[in-house]
């Protein structure tokens, strides 16, 4: 007896012969491999006992219901394996939309309740009483006036004896002046300075973001900036960038804001300054600056006078 069998990806056949029969088993369906190895011993056992028995009665005809047999019983059990194969790897239905609403309930609150907001409400941190995270809020602002003796201690105009004159010819109130006149209308502890990020060092200058919060409100948001020179500096850098935002929050308020008013600036230059020449006295280096009439020249530089006329030009004079 000799047996053929060839199996494809969508078909399979066994071809089964004998020294007196001949059979053809074809099945479009894949089998399983073991399903189809039983299959395969059981029709040559079959075989092998037809043959064993061809001496009793008609040997044809024994060897020819034999064949048939098996035939009927391969493509039984290879219909058999193809359905069970089938059902196996038949892809699972999808959710339905009703499945989906159910699967994604949880999905769906939480989307419900962005609906009432963006999450940006002010973070109330775990102390007794409730906190602001003055960093990204802006509680409170513009939300009423201050008092009436809040306000006129703020906009009452600055003493001429306060403002103070760079050498560049630039007017300014020094920043402790800013912080009395907080004290004055809002009490000592009533305002601070909150930061609103990191400090942000460059190679020449320090920079940070700040906010002026006055009685539990959010006043004003200003960026402060300070020039350095060397690593050393960085320290007092900070420190002065954090007055020059105060400076700059205050404007908000009203506070001295007659220094930014061009036209008192340029008054206050004629009556109340004056430009001189100056010595540099290590280095003899001249040149010309700006000060108050009623102050004096600071160490190292001294008051220098031109030389008359007809006397000329010292000849180891700097410009």
């Amino acid at each position: 007896m000799a047996s053929l069998f060839l199996q494809r990806a969508r078909w399979s056949l066994q071809i089964t012969r004998t020294p007196k029969s001949f059979a053809i088993c074809f099945s479009t369906a894949l089998p399983r491999r073991s399903r189809q190895s039983a299959i395969t011993s059981q029709a040559n056992s079959n075989l092998r006992s037809s043959q064993g028995n061809r001496h009793q009665g008609s040997p044809h005809r024994d060897d020819l219901q034999s064949t048939i047999r098996v035939t009927r019983a391969c493509q039984t059990q290879q219909a058999r394996a193809a359905t069970t194969s089938s059902a196996t790897s038949s892809p699972t239905h999808p959710a339905s939309p009703t499945d989906r609403i159910q699967l994604s309930g949880e999905e769906a609150v939480r989307t419900d309740d962005l609906t009432s907001g963006l999450g940006d409400k002010p973070i109330v941190l775990d102390e007794q009483a409730r906190q602001v995270d003055w960093a990204r809020s802006f509680h409170g602002l513009s939300s009423e006036a201050f008092s009436k003796e809040s306000a006129e201690a703020l906009l009452a105009p600055i003493g001429l004896d306060d403002i103070e004159v760079k050498p560049d010819g630039i007017v300014y109130l020094p920043e402790i002046k800013y912080r009395r006149i907080l004290n004055k209308a809002f009490g000592p502890g009533a305002w601070g300075l909150a930061p609103r990020g990191e400090t942000i060092v460059t190679a020449k200058a320090v920079t940070r973001e700040y906010a002026l919060v006055a009685l539990g409100r959010l006043v004003s948001v200003a960026r402060g900036e300070q020039d350095y020179f060397s690593p050393e500096g960085i320290p007092t850098a900070v420190e002065g960038c954090k007055s020059n935002a105060l400076m700059r929050c205050c404007k908000d308020l009203g506070v001295a804001s007659e220094l930014w008013d061009p036209r008192f600036i340029r008054k206050f230059i004629v009556e109340h300054a004056k430009e001189v020449w100056v010595e540099h006295q290590q280095t003899q280096k001249r040149r010309r600056i700006w000060m108050r009439k009623d102050d004096h020249v600071k160490y190292p530089f001294k008051i220098y006078t031109p030389p008359t006329q007809g006397s000329g030009r010292s000849n180891n004079a700097k410009y």
